[in-house]
């Protein structure tokens, strides 16, 4: 593994100084301030980075404010066609930013490869946009008046990403944002900037080339207080970030308190509900990557499986040995279907939560261990039988852990188990009965912003609107009408009579 380390971290010039970018101009800073990137893999170090200081913070935002009102001007069709080009090279680019995403953050290689492809989709989806960009037109109700609705561009708009997802959901926000005629300022996680350092490497390939001036695509490299210049900054009307719940509520605080605009992406928490009349074949494979894909490290990840009484042994019996299946090892091992947790935190967070599962006398009927004969952060996926009152089960632990609840009712029974936690991002049913999927899709169903019949709750299509309800934040991204969440709604009259005429009937004349 050095030698594929040694040779992307010369590729993407990864190497110490490197703090912040905004194309071809990329700052560096001679600091104490040293932090260690390692990979979870086996925790080799990959390299060292400094964080930005507040100094280069503002010269990156100051030039990503100036570069602003040209990137609008020009023509949204010609912007797209730029987009497409940053797409072309993210092909390119597809196997070795797979490999530093692996490296880095420890997902497998085949869900690397799809996190990069998915970037290339949203640029695919964002050049059709480029043409799409539609508003309404009405009729007044005075005469020889037209009105109609415009979107325009916010601006600059602010990328908060997280760990898990170290570039696919930053191409939510700057690609589409960028088909809207917005510039971004991009500050990943401080834990998995490589992949972030890459990215701009890629972007600014095709920027160059195309002599577009600096700003257009910023990145900023740095902790808790490089985001919360951002959530603060007045010259930024939107602030799109992606993380804990915790810190999406101090977000929306610190954004909300100068009346800024939010997307916030957050916690999961989500459930499959198997009912009686499922397909067990489609509920078993569903369940298993759900809990397992990612080692449970995505916001959509499976951590509630709700299964009626009557076929509840079945399926967990069948689970545990689909469960006991998988390979755990080298995420760049093309066998392997399970990496590691990302970081000792991570372990942390698993170990407390199988402690608190003992401690309250839970069942756990499969896993529960940390494997540290492969390495310091590999753990097993861990099944554990509880009863639906338990409090547990509100609370996510972003790991591979999954709760099986037994009902015995109706799907109205399901669903109400289902809904009754904080969160609501991703939810599925697996049912053949038309009915059954009827009622979980109806406005008194699932309360989740995501609802799936016969798939799982992991891995969403970027055609989709994606996001949340309840403590999830309520924001959407990617596909849909979600790039209106970059635009500003304008309403229009023209008034092409030689008279004034007041709406509602008012009369108001003057000599």
């Amino acid at each position: 593994m050095d030698n594929i380390i040694k040779n992307l971290v010369n590729q993407y010039k990864l190497q110490q100084p490197w703090v912040a970018s905004t194309g071809s101009n990329s700052y560096s800073l001679k600091s104490e301030d040293q932090h260690t990137i390692e990979s979870p893999i086996d925790n080799t170090t990959i390299t060292t980075i400094s964080y930005c200081s507040v100094e280069i913070y503002h010269k990156v935002i100051d030039t990503a404010y100036s570069a602003k009102q040209y990137w609008a001007n020009i023509p949204a069709p010609r912007r797209g066609e730029i987009i497409r080009k940053l797409g072309n090279n993210f092909r390119k680019h597809k196997e070795s930013l797979a490999q530093l995403i692996t490296i880095e953050m420890g997902k497998t290689i085949t869900e690397a490869r799809g996190e990069v492809q998915e970037v290339i989709d949203i640029c695919d989806y964002a050049v059709g946009l480029s043409r799409q960009l539609y508003g309404l037109t009405m009729h007044s109700e005075r005469p020889h008046h037209r009105m109609y609705e415009q979107y325009h561009p916010l601006g600059v708009i602010g990328i908060i990403s997280a760990f898990n997802f170290p570039v696919a959901v930053w191409s939510w926000n700057a690609i589409i944002g960028a088909a809207c005629g917005n510039v971004s300022v991009w500050k990943p996680s401080e834990n998995t900037p490589l992949s972030a350092i890459a990215t701009q490497v890629i972007i600014t390939e095709i920027m160059e080339e195309e002599k577009l001036p600096e700003g257009i695509f910023s990145i900023i490299i740095g902790g808790r207080e490089i985001g919360e210049l951002l959530t603060d900054d007045k010259r930024i009307p939107l602030i799109s970030a992606t993380g804990s719940i915790e810190m999406g509520k101090k977000v929306a605080q610190r954004v909300g308190a100068r009346l800024g605009k939010t997307i916030l992406e957050l916690g999961g928490n989500n459930a499959i509900i198997i009912t009686p009349n499922a397909n067990l074949k489609l509920a078993l494979h569903a369940s298993v990557f759900g809990v397992a894909g990612t080692c449970g490290q995505r916001c959509t990840s499976t951590r509630r499986i709700i299964i009626h009484q009557s076929i509840y042994e079945k399926f967990k019996n069948h689970f545990i040995e689909k469960i006991k299946d998988l390979t755990i090892g080298n995420p760049l091992n093309e066998k392997s279907l399970i990496g590691p947790l990302f970081n000792i935190n991570s372990i942390n967070n698993y170990i407390n939560s199988i402690n608190e599962i003992k401690k309250n006398n839970h069942k756990i009927i499969y896993g529960g261990n940390v494997l540290n004969q492969i390495g310091n952060n590999y753990v097993e996926p861990t099944i554990v039988e509880v009863d639906y009152q338990s409090e547990i089960v509100k609370r996510e632990t972003f790991a591979p852990i999954v709760y099986l609840i037994r009902y015995d009712g109706d799907i109205r029974e399901a669903i109400t188990l289902q809904n009754d936690v904080p969160q609501g991002l991703s939810s599925s049913i697996f049912t053949t009965d038309l009915t059954e999927a009827e009622i979980y899709l109806s406005a008194n169903g699932s309360d989740c912003g995501i609802a799936n019949v016969n798939i799982g709750t992991s891995g969403a299509e970027i055609g989709g609107a994606f996001g949340g309800e309840k403590e999830t934040g309520g924001g959407r991204e990617s596909g849909s009408d979600a790039w209106k969440a970059y635009m500003r709604r304008q309403t229009n009259t023209i008034n092409y009579s030689t008279e004034i005429s007041l709406a509602q009937g008012v009369k108001f004349e003057i000599n």
